[in-house]
């Protein structure tokens, strides 16, 4: 059974990565496997509480404590992204990656800004967000990945070892999973096998002892060892004070209350700083939407209308464009609720969505009524009137029941129709 674990992880982690791709390209998206991904998850039990949530969170620890950093080798697209690339680099370079302790400071200044209630500094290290990031083409992901695999060719999961917050959390718990990658000494002869295809160099073989908060569980040694010296399962543990380990654990608390005060500086510096931004339904304002987003851009090809954007000089985070795709929001779509894995886009039914004015439409002097816009309003907020001055009705819009969906400016022959952004989405 040995020699096909790695084959049956990896074959699992394959079909993990295809999904991930689909669901990024908008092709499909039946799983929301992005919804076991820990750090969105972990926001949305912050921000946008629900008991699915929590249970996700608590699973995904659990599951950690006893089995180890699985999540690593088999959840994250990001991480199985760097062992498609390791494997297609084949074995001509192969050198393992280290652990150091930058990694928990990283950590703590990436979770202590999130409770502090900002993301701003999360989407630039997460794995997920950036993966996304790539997925959608956009620059930064561009940058960061081609930077990562240049590490992954040389020193191999270089990121997941000694950069990556996520990693740094699910190692201090998978060190005291019950579960452990172990070596058996008497059966050992140190022929260097299992060292030489570990991605994370975690396996010491001057007192065949292994690093279980490092190791991500690709089980490639147990398919390796030629005498089965390797072994997964419970293995009595001797506690070891390491002075090292808490001089980097002082410094990671520093660093979590710096990143706490952070983002609480940041959620201040961004309240009312960005006006007239439309957000799709459910981002209930600029504020929350610039705070929450990961920028992971799952939404933006989930959009049937093609009218999500990416960030931009005028926003930092996913928002409307009414002068992009079919330039308004589909009536009968709640996709980009339904997607979005961070709690920035709340998840709201159709039903919902359909009460919920995310901008208003007005109609200026230019207007010569031609009976479009009436016919395609949702809501059936728009009607005509005729003024004194004038033989020629005019649109009138009912702003009690506008929800802004664009519709009626799309159509408008003369352009007398304009949408603007509101201060907070309300349900109406």
């Amino acid at each position: 059974m040995k020699k096909h674990v790695y084959k049956i992880r990896l074959s699992f982690a394959i079909f993990v990565f295809v999904l991930s791709v689909l669901a990024f390209l908008g092709l499909f998206y039946p799983l929301k496997i992005f919804d076991v991904q820990f750090f969105p998850l972990l926001q949305r039990v912050i921000v946008d509480f629900s008991v699915f949530s929590l249970c996700a969170v608590i699973g995904l620890l659990l599951l950690t404590l006893i089995f180890g950093r699985f999540y690593c080798s088999l959840l994250c697209p990001f991480g199985i992204l760097q062992e498609i690339v390791s494997f297609l680099r084949g074995k001509k370079i192969n050198k393992q990656a280290g652990n150091f302790g930058f990694k928990y400071l990283i950590a703590a200044l990436v979770f202590g800004s999130l409770i502090g209630g900002s993301s701003l500094i999360v989407r630039y290290f997460e794995p997920y967000s950036v993966f996304g990031s790539l997925a959608t083409l956009s620059l930064y992901g561009i940058i960061f990945t081609v930077v990562v695999i240049v590490f992954t060719l040389f020193k191999n999961r270089f990121f997941c070892i000694n950069l990556c917050p996520v990693g740094a959390i699910l190692g201090l718990i998978s060190k005291l999973s019950v579960n452990k990658i172990y070596i058996e000494p008497e059966k050992c002869v140190s022929c260097g096998k299992c060292s030489s295809v570990c991605p994370s160099g975690c396996i010491n073989l001057e007192d065949k002892t292994i690093d279980n908060e490092t190791c991500i569980k690709c089980l490639k040694c147990l398919s390796g060892c030629p005498n089965g010296a390797l072994n997964f399962g419970v293995k009595p543990q001797k506690f070891s004070f390491n002075r090292r380990r808490l001089v980097w654990g002082l410094g990671a608390l520093a660093v979590l209350g710096a990143g706490y005060t952070l983002g609480l500086n940041l959620v201040k510096n961004t309240i009312g700083k960005f006006k007239n931004i439309i957000l799709p339904p459910g981002a209930i304002s600029a504020d929350n939407m610039v705070n929450k987003c990961l920028n992971c851009n799952l939404c933006i090809n989930m959009c049937p209308h093609g009218i999500l954007v990416k960030a931009d000089e005028n926003f930092p985070a996913v928002h409307i464009d009414y002068t992009k795709g079919k330039q308004s929001c589909e009536y009968k779509c709640n996709n980009c609720s339904f997607v979005c894995p961070s709690g920035a886009i709340k998840k709201i039914s159709l039903e919902e969505k359909q009460k919920t004015r995310i901008a208003i439409a007005k109609v200026d002097e230019s207007c010569r009524y031609c009976g479009k816009c009436e016919k395609v309003c949702p809501k059936g907020a728009i009607s005509y009137i005729k003024t004194d001055d004038s033989s020629l009705p005019k649109a009138f819009i009912d702003e009690t029941k506008c929800i802004g969906c664009g519709k009626c400016q799309k159509v408008c022959f003369h352009k007398s129709i304009k949408i603007f952004a509101v201060d907070e989405q309300t349900v109406i």
